[in-house]
């Protein structure tokens, strides 16, 4: 082998630095080649040349792998040695080479070879069992049947009992070393028109999908209905994403894994987050002046779990949103979106799962430093946090090059499933009337609209069908530190009609709740 540090000069005249685990051809004073990779300059075969020692040999194809990758040196000595090769056909090749060699250049060959073979492994023979064969392939093939097809192409086969063969490969076939690839060689040879078209023997059971995999799917289905196009891209990201997505140092995403042999630099590490992939087929899409973009990705993040441990796995999906809100037309001048627009997407996504209880709050602006202050939100179903939505940093998006607001979204897949009640049961349509209210409300300006929904739908009270926000507002005339809040309350009962004094009393109570819990003033 090489010494380590060790210069050597090859045939393309580089200069290449050794290191101790390579091997090498020496002449018994200096190397002269790199052992199944490429010869070296001071054994290069010129016009002046009149002695030529022919070497033939079989290096370990690990070995040439290695060194070949290190190098960064692929041949076509490193692709044959890399597979593997006949290491009885040494002989052989020296033979043949001398040979043409004396054909087309002349010359005198001296008589003789030397020949090292140091721990000569003899071929094993293989056990093929012809019943194991037949049911295999679906065959209904003799012993001597089989041992006929195998000797065809140069096997030993000579069978033992009626059953079994035992079968000697040829030195060049490395690549076979147990029963199920002399099966294949078998079925290879016979003819797969040859082998019958049968049903498999197997009991069939049906079984439900689990609720992950009803999940997925009902995600994509949904998101695709929605108009967002699906990507998959690759688990790498590369090494300054964390600094792009501006995460603080304590962030547990910056917990990233090294990729030992990146693609590029743009994929070194293993993903903590899908969001700088979506940028990334953003920008891409951008510079192809495609302008407007909803995408959308499910796969999981991989955060490092500290030496020796397998790093934590968490599958998320992400939605982003940027540029119009409907694809434009020549009839129409179409509005850009924004963060509602994708906060519906959300909310529509999370109930078309049966997902109770949707809630969004605000986010504090140091939880998430890749959206932008003050809008932000935390997504919440049944007061459990499940994700985030906002709109894209302006340092973030500068970072990747792009020019224009986008929107995104998060969900924690793996907490859906304890939240998602499976297939919607069917109802009766209703047979009586809805009946709705408005109220509008003067709270303080930290009180969540959300809350105030969240209040009348947990309300005791079996009349209320639904509620829903209708306007937010500040300003003059409300004072400062205040702001109006109108929502519509739905009234229905499933017995009869209801009445004005029945609704109204009902109504009332609601109001008279939300003034004392938020303690909110009529306008």
């Amino acid at each position: 082998t090489a010494k380590e540090g060790e210069k050597f000069t090859t045939l393309d005249k580089k200069d290449r630095t050794l290191s101790s685990d390579m091997l090498m051809i020496c002449d018994g004073k200096k190397p002269v080649a790199v052992a199944g990779v490429m010869g070296g300059l001071n054994s290069e075969i010129e016009n002046s040349t009149t002695q030529v020692l022919i070497e033939s040999a079989c290096f370990n194809p690990t070995s040439v792998r290695k060194t070949a990758k290190r190098l960064g040196l692929g041949t076509d000595a490193s692709h044959r040695f890399e597979r593997g090769v006949d290491p009885d056909g040494t002989i052989r090749a020296v033979d043949r080479a001398a040979q043409l060699m004396l054909e087309v250049g002349g010359g005198t060959l001296i008589s003789g070879v030397i020949d090292e073979y140091p721990g000569k492994r003899d071929i094993q023979p293989i056990r093929l069992s012809v019943k194991k064969t037949n049911r295999l392939l679906g065959t209904q093939l003799t012993a001597e049947k089989i041992g006929e097809v195998l000797k065809s192409v140069d096997f030993d086969a000579k069978i033992q009992d009626g059953d079994t063969l035992s079968v000697l490969r040829p030195s060049f076939r490395v690549d076979v070393s147990r029963p199920e690839d002399l099966m294949e060689e078998v079925a290879r040879l016979w003819g797969y028109n040859n082998i019958p078209t049968t049903s498999p023997m197997l009991p069939v059971e049906a079984k439900l999908p689990g609720c992950g995999i009803v999940l997925r799917e009902n995600i994509r289905q949904m998101m695709s209905g929605f108009g967002f196009s699906e990507v998959i891209n690759y688990s790498f990201i590369a090494k300054n994403s964390c600094d792009r997505l501006r995460l603080t140092k304590d962030d547990p995403r910056r917990g990233m894994l090294d990729i030992l042999n990146p693609i590029s630099e743009d994929q070194a590490v293993m993903r903590t987050s899908l969001i700088p992939g979506l940028l990334d087929t953003v920008r891409h899409n951008l510079s192809q002046q495609v302008k407007t973009l909803r995408l959308f990705e499910a796969g999981k993040t991989f955060i490092s779990s500290g030496q020796d441990k397998l790093p934590k796995e968490t599958e998320f999906l992400a939605a982003l949103w940027t540029g119009l809100r409907h694809d434009s037309g020549w009839h129409f001048q179409d509005d850009d979106c924004d963060i509602y627009d994708l906060k519906g997407i959300a909310e529509g996504l999370l109930k078309g799962l049966n997902i109770k209880d949707i809630c969004f709050t605000a986010m504090p602006d140091e939880q998430c430093r890749y959206t932008r202050p003050g809008h932000t939100a935390t997504i919440l179903a049944k007061n459990t946090p499940i994700g985030i939505i906002g709109q894209v940093h302006t340092e973030v998006l500068t970072a990747y090059n792009l020019r224009q607001k986008s929107f995104i979204f998060e969900l924690n897949m793996e907490m859906l499933p304890e939240l998602f009640s499976g297939v919607k049961q069917s109802e009766a349509i209703p047979r009586y009337p809805s009946v709705s209210r408005d109220a509008t409300l003067i709270v303080s300006k930290i009180v969540e609209g959300a809350r105030l929904l969240e209040s009348v739908r947990t309300f005791k009270e079996k009349l209320v069908e639904d509620v829903y926000l209708v306007a937010v507002y500040e300003g003059q005339p409300i004072a400062d530190g205040k702001k109006s809040v109108s929502f519509r309350i739905v009234y229905r009962s499933d017995e009869k009609t209801l009445d004005d004094e029945t609704v109204n009393a009902v109504h009332q109570k609601i109001i008279a709740q939300l003034i004392t819990s938020f303690n909110a003033d009529l306008p």
